[in-house]
């Protein structure tokens, strides 16, 4: 196999480096950019790169090209601490969502803004008591007329505050398996009836919030998808979710500070550094087979679970290069706090372990 760029492939590389160095010298690094670096400003610019929406279909608005460049670009910008949050999730997911399930007037009203970097999208997924365990969410959407009337409340949705628009995961029907009655809608966020409360974190990031929905009336019209038939469609959004590049390059910046202070004298220490740099490569790998869907349906729960845990090993490891110094709260020690929520957001390890024996493994459940 030859593991090689194209000329081209690495010309892309160098610019999204240089773009993401010039982005954290304005903005400032950010540990964990694509979901704690918030830059509207710095959307646009993605926008006017073209890499917004770079591996949608043209006919879209999108530019049409492979999907290995969009990890190139994102790794970078990642690596480096750029600042993607403002548009990363509605790049990642929404828009895929929408062109593959959408309605065309759907697709007219939403994926421009998207596009341009002007809209920023939160996903109204994970309930209290429901997490992980995204069948027994109980957020509901009744119909009324040509309104879905919401009420419900919703959980670590990252940029709630800021968000322009909810993708919210909610119940219409409760007759059946928990996993049927199911749909996905579009919510604007300035619809009446919303409350956000931002949820500070142990690092002081408040970009978890909390979010209720009282009596809140949106068109039927934002349906997306068949009523009461999304479990699939979110099943493949997390699918899109998990085995992303994001999942492996979450703290590179902090490792790359690391690798200037660590004792490489010590055989241990390079030793452990080999360790890392192995497990930098085969997260690698797993995540180009996700991206050229070369993997089997599901294995990016085994892509994230490998990717994620690996975070928390480069985390470990930093925490010892930088020793006493860990301890002084700044961007470093931020970092290093954040670390245990690698294994967490997006399905916890447990999670993402049953989902590789049961579903894509074929093991038996054990007897309850």
């Amino acid at each position: 196999m030859d593991f090689d760029w194209t000329p081209e492939q690495t010309a892309l590389r160098d610019q999204a480096r240089k773009v993401a160095t010039e982005a954290v010298e304005r903005h400032g690094r950010h540990n964990d950019s694509w979901i704690n670096g918030f830059s509207k400003d710095f959307a646009k610019e993605m926008a006017a790169h073209g890499w917004i929406g770079m591996t949608w279909p043209v006919e879209f608005g999108g530019g049409g090209q492979p999907a290995i460049n969009r990890l190139i670009v994102g790794e970078e910008l990642i690596a480096a601490g750029a600042p993607i949050a403002a548009m990363w999730f509605a790049d990642r997911q929404m828009g895929p969502t929408l062109i593959h399930y959408g309605t065309a007037d759907q697709q007219a009203e939403f994926l421009p803004g998207i596009l341009s970097g002007e809209t920023t999208w939160c996903i109204g997924m994970s309930e209290p008591n429901s997490g992980s365990d995204l069948a027994s969410l109980t957020t509901g959407a009744v119909r009324e007329g040509d309104d879905f009337v919401i009420n419900g409340q919703k959980i670590w949705t990252s940029f709630g505050e800021l968000a322009d628009y909810c993708y919210l995961i909610c119940r219409t029907d409760t007759d059946g398996p928990p996993h049927r009655g199911i749909s996905e809608i579009i919510v604007p966020m300035d619809t009446p009836g919303i409350e956000v409360r931002p949820i500070t974190d142990m690092t002081t990031n408040r970009h978890f919030c909390e979010v209720f929905f009282t009596d809140v009336r949106v068109p039927v019209a934002n349906l997306v998808g068949v009523e009461g038939n999304a479990f699939k469609q979110t099943m493949g959004q997390l699918e899109h979710e998990r085995g992303g590049i994001d999942r492996l390059v979450s703290n590179r910046a902090l490792y790359e500070l690391a690798l200037e202070r660590a004792d490489r004298s010590d055989p241990r220490v390079r030793q452990e550094i080999a360790h890392l740099e192995t497990g930098y490569r085969i997260g690698r790998i797993l995540v180009t087979r996700e991206v050229l869907r070369q993997a089997p349906a599901g294995f990016s729960a085994a892509t994230k679970c490998f990717c994620t845990e690996h975070e928390i090993r480069v985390a470990d490891f930093v925490a010892r290069a930088f020793g006493a110094d860990a301890l002084v709260w700044d961007d470093v020690t931020r970092g290093l706090v954040y670390a245990p929520g690698y294994t967490i957001m997006g399905g916890t390890s447990d999670i993402m372990r049953n989902i590789l024996g049961e579903r894509v493994l074929g093991l038996p459940r054990e007897p309850r």
